[in-house]
């Protein structure tokens, strides 16, 4: 088992590993729209997903994979209002990649945050 750790995503805000690598499989931890300086971004659903997205490529990259390897992912909203914009965005991240998906409204985000997203992929 590896552990990965990139500095072009935000460290972990709790006792967990932005991603684990096992057996030629990648599991990423939740990514939320924090910067890789740990800035929270503005409470704007189409910019925290862009950054969202932009964590989980960074730790998918970082791990050996990428978004065209990713088998399952799981998004977390905070309101289901935002799921057709999130929806737009994610797609467009993806193209004609689709991986299986999960999306659940939840109360609440860690640091408040509007759309969290985690991931399973293969290695490259």
């Amino acid at each position: 088992m590896q552990y990965v750790q990139t500095d072009k995503a935000p460290s972990a805000i709790g006792p967990y590993s932005q991603a684990v690598v096992a057996n030629g499989v990648v599991y990423t931890s939740g990514q939320i729209a924090l910067t890789p300086e740990g800035v929270m971004l503005e409470d704007d659903v189409v910019v925290q997903t862009k950054q969202v997205l932009k964590n989980l490529t960074a730790v998918l990259q970082a791990a050996g994979s990428d978004l065209d390897r990713v088998i399952k992912t799981t998004i977390f909203l905070s309101s289901m209002d935002d799921f057709v914009t999130v929806n737009e965005i994610y797609a467009e991240a993806f193209g004609s990649h689709k991986p299986a998906r999960s999306t659940v409204a939840v109360k609440t985000l860690p640091k408040n945050a509007l759309v969290e997203i985690d991931a399973i992929a293969l290695i490259k």
